[in-house]
């Protein structure tokens, strides 16, 4: 519980040291109290390094840090509102109108009750701290002054490697071969893989799945994690989703939002879904985890896949024996553990910077220790392997050896105490993220910029040391970091520059088991205790209703499933201290009215709520308000007016029935990092009248606007941009964006993916002012196309160009021979551009380590130099037909 209030205590200190104390310590006379409060907060702090240092324990020490922690969040919580008013007064400076100051003044603002108001509660959490502080002396707690963590970006060269897989070829043939056999007497064959957590149950099924015969030889494949949760409607669900899935990916798209079910379908309709959806189809399942051993639940679902005996298959994976028993219409297979062999070939290629360790001789012989005690887990051999990529201390590796938690017994089903170990070695700033990676169901695929934004809006992501960092930086180098030490996996990066990722089901395991004071997951069952703070809400009804009526210190919440609005005001309303609200996917026709009084809002996530029409205007008050996800919202006619007013967004996702997204809308823009509008059918303009805006934007990403005429930007003034997409708008030419002065333009863009612009004739003389920094250039279904810009070979950084359906493309432009950064060249779909790059432009691009000329028969791969190379280079996308670059988020 140590390492909670530390994280918390150093919260405080933060919002103390920020420029936001300066202010409020003057404005408002409490720079006394604020001073008294840091000193108190910095001792605690220094006390929770010793208990920690101590493994100081006894049930009055834990008393004694929960109700230190509970004063911190309340002292926590008092500075955030102090931030708050900071932000309401800077609108307020903004507005012109009397009378909306006039209003402000009568709903609460009134500073010098604030001011009394404030220096009350202050002195009150500064009191109970020096109370608490003061009981330190039980427990023979001293101070220790190491607060400033510094942020070390590890080498990650093996980070974006998929889950290593060796020694389990013999395993794969046996199974491919079950999958060949035709047996007339079951219409279904049910093929179980038993083996305890972390042997690779799910990587040997995926091996399988995505064998070349296996893909060729099944008209449809679908993947569905079971877990705990053997309930016969949502398993329905999973597999029509992935059926979806599976079929869309077939038609060559890239991953995208389709394949959502309606979730008020019945029972009987949705298994008149799955049998339309398996109808005359080969298919194979794989369910993935099962838990559930009651054969009759077994059975329903039986049934339903089990109508033609067409030689379809099922492949289960589980850990319990019964399971198998149960379903099983074949021989079980048991995995074993990996040999010594192959598990020490994979620590070595993970734990040394050459894969072998030749160089280290004694580390060798330590790790071969280390890989004993593994006992044939690949998990256990990748998470340690990664937990000591790049020492070179003995003590560190013996420390590592010779720790007590070896000692633990591992039961089939218990949490390895390697993953305890690793985490034990975490930074205390990469413990707190973790943790939090509870709250998301098991496989669960994270988006990588939604997770950063996520933990931005608990406050987790340390101010970054580098003036030119921003925070968004600091979370991309924790989801590195957590990467290196195998604790995601799975990263999957889309033909351009999306990533997702996994975490391995005892890693989550592991997480819900040290956030359980913390985070909770809750259905009809569960039981929460007065602390949590932290939700993710799997089912609906009264249960669940009694269960949060216990609570008070929510900041998370959220719904997997939709809630009645009833239960959405009453704890909407009741929990002021909210910091992220989820309501996807919600079917939701309104927004409460009272959304306006969560002053700790951070991030608010509407998708997908295709009914709500508008937005209430108190939604402006949110001045804290830093993520605002309104895709898929189709029928929301405009934003509100004062959408101005919400100054620290810096992450939006909009879908809108509006002409004009953002008129006068100075205010909101003045933060924004992120920017994605998409599927909004009548937009004809972006930002009507506001040209010198977005100075702090990074990526922008506009799609599927057919009536889009103009992006209405300056491109000088989008100095901080590096990633810029465009797709699906059939009007835009980007000529509106020409006719200013590119001479000495110095931009920062790094991405440009260009896809479906028909009336797109020439690429924008702009590129040339990121010369310097452009490493991705995709462009893509531009039919009127004819010339690639002269400019190509200046751009110094490029790495990769991809050119696809551009058929008026007949020659690249002279000096390719200069583009010396370039790893990867794609040319589909266009005829011309392929036969003179296979002759007599051949020249042009011999430098290229990997070429892929479609229609040409030439292609040409490099043996990649590293592990991270590899990553970005192993997507290539096949055939895509359509693009949806809203993806990219």
């Amino acid at each position: 519980m140590e390492d909670i209030a530390k994280d918390i205590a150093g919260k405080v200190l933060d919002q103390l040291g920020s420029l936001v104390y300066e202010e409020l310590s003057s404005a408002w006379g409490v720079r006394s109290d604020l001073t008294k409060l840091e000193c108190t907060v910095s001792a605690i702090e220094a006390v929770l390094l010793d208990a920690e240092a101590n493994q100081v324990s006894g049930r009055g020490r834990s008393l004694w840090l929960g109700q230190l922690k509970d004063v911190l969040k309340e002292a926590e919580n008092v500075l955030d509102e102090f931030q708050y008013r900071v932000r309401q007064k800077e609108v307020m400076k903004r507005c012109r109108s009397t009378c909306k100051k006039v209003r402000y003044y009568f709903s609460g603002y009134n500073p010098l009750v604030f001011r009394f108001e404030m220096a009350h509660k202050i002195k009150g959490v500064r009191k109970r701290l020096d109370d608490i502080a003061a009981l330190k002396s039980q427990f023979n707690l001293a101070e220790q002054h190491d607060r400033k963590t510094t942020i070390h970006r590890r080498e990650v060269t093996h980070s974006f490697v998929p889950s290593h897989v060796v020694g389990r070829d013999g395993d794969k043939q046996k199974i491919t071969d079950f999958l060949k056999q035709q047996d007339a007497n079951v219409p279904v064959s049910v093929i179980p893989i038993v083996g305890i957590g972390g042997l690779g149950k799910t990587a040997l099924a995926r091996l399988v799945y995505n064998d070349e015969w296996v893909v060729s030889n099944f008209q449809l494949r679908m993947w569905v994690c079971v877990y705990e949760d053997f309930n016969l409607e949502r398993l329905i669900k999973k597999i029509l989703k992935s059926a979806a899935e599976t079929s869309k990916s077939a038609v060559g798209t890239l991953k995208s939002t389709l394949g959502t079910i309606d979730e008020n379908l019945s029972a009987e309709q949705l298994e008149s879904d799955l049998r339309e959806t398996l109808k005359d189809k080969k298919f194979l399942l794989v369910l993935d985890d099962v838990w559930e051993e009651k054969h009759i639940k077994w059975f329903k679902l039986k049934d339903l896949l089990s109508e033609r005996n067409n030689g379809s298959k099922i492949i289960v994976t589980t850990r319990n024996i019964s399971v198998a028993d149960a379903m099983g219409t074949v021989a079980t297979h048991k995995l074993n553990g990996l040999s010594h062999e192959y598990c020490t070939s994979l620590f070595k290629k993970l734990a040394f910077k050459d894969g072998e360790g030749k160089n280290y001789p004694k580390l060798l012989e330590i790790g071969n220790e280390i890989v004993e005690k593994c006992k044939g887990s690949p998990l256990a051999v990748m998470t340690l392997a990664s937990l000591l990529y790049l020492k070179v201390e003995e003590d560190e590796w013996k420390r590592v050896r010779d720790n007590e938690i070896w000692r633990l017994k591992q039961n089939d089903d218990d949490i390895l105490p390697v993953l305890q170990l690793s985490y034990n070695h975490l930074p205390l700033h990469l413990k707190k993220c973790f943790v939090y990676c509870s709250l998301f169901p098991k496989d669960y695929e994270f988006d990588g910029s939604f997770l950063v934004q996520f933990w931005m809006a608990h406050g987790l992501l340390q101010s970054p040391n580098n003036e030119n960092q921003e925070l968004e930086d600091i979370g991309e180098l924790y989801i590195k970091e957590l990467m290196s030490r195998s604790l995601f996996q799975d990263v999957y990066l889309d033909a351009t520059i999306c990533y997702t990722f996994k975490m391995h089901d005892l890693v989550h395991d592991l997480a819900l088991l040290i956030a359980k004071r913390e985070c909770s997951v809750v259905t009809k069952e569960s039981t929460l205790t007065t602390e949590v703070c932290h939700l993710s809400i799997l089912e609906s009804g009264q249960e669940v209703k009694t269960q949060l009526e216990r609570l008070n210190k929510v900041q998370t919440i959220i719904f997997k499933i939709e809630q009645p609005m009833s239960i959405l005001k009453a704890f909407i309303s009741k929990f002021k201290y909210l910091r992220v609200l989820d309501l996807s996917n919600s079917s939701l026709e309104m927004l409460p009215n009272f959304i306006g009084t969560l002053k700790h809002l951070r991030y608010l996530d509407l998708s997908y709520n295709d009914k709500i029409k508008k937005l209430p205007n108190s939604i402006c008050k949110l001045h804290n308000l830093q993520t605002l996800l309104l895709l898929g919202c189709n029928n929301l006619e405009r934003l509100p007016k004062g959408i101005r007013d919400i100054i620290s967004l810096r992450f939006f996702s909009v879908t809108t029935k509006h002409t004009c997204l953002l008129e006068k809308a100075v205010g909101c823009l003045d933060s924004l990092r992120f920017l994605l509008i998409n599927d909004c059918k009548n937009l004809k303009c972006l930002f009507e009248g506001m040209k010198e805006c977005l100075t702090y934007l990074r990526t922008l990403i506009v799609s599927k606007c057919p009536s889009l005429t103009s992006l209405s930007l300056s491109i000088k003034h989008l100095t901080a941009l590096k990633t810029l997409g465009i797709s699906d708008c059939k009007e835009l030419s980007l000529m509106e964006m020409e006719g200013e002065d590119n001479q000495d333009l110095k931009l920062s863009l790094q991405n440009f993916i260009i896809w479906d612009l028909p009336k797109l004739e020439v690429l924008p003389q702009w590129l040339e002012g990121s010369t310097n920094t452009l490493q991705l250039l995709w462009i893509g279904k531009c039919e009127k196309l004819k010339a690639l810009p002269e400019c190509l070979p200046d751009l110094k950084s490029l790495h990769r160009l991809s050119i696809k359906k551009c058929p008026k493309l007949s020659s690249l432009p002279k000096g390719m021979e200069a583009l010396t950064t370039l790893r990867q060249l794609e040319i589909e779909g266009c005829p011309d551009l392929s036969r003179k790059c296979t002759k007599e432009d051949s020249h042009k691009i011999a430098h290229v380590p990997y070429i892929n000329l479609e229609g040409s028969g030439f292609t040409r791969a490099m043996k990649m130099a590293s592990a991270s190379t590899s990553y970005f280079l192993e997507e290539e996308e096949k055939g895509v037909e359509e693009f949806d670059i809203s993806d990219i988020q």
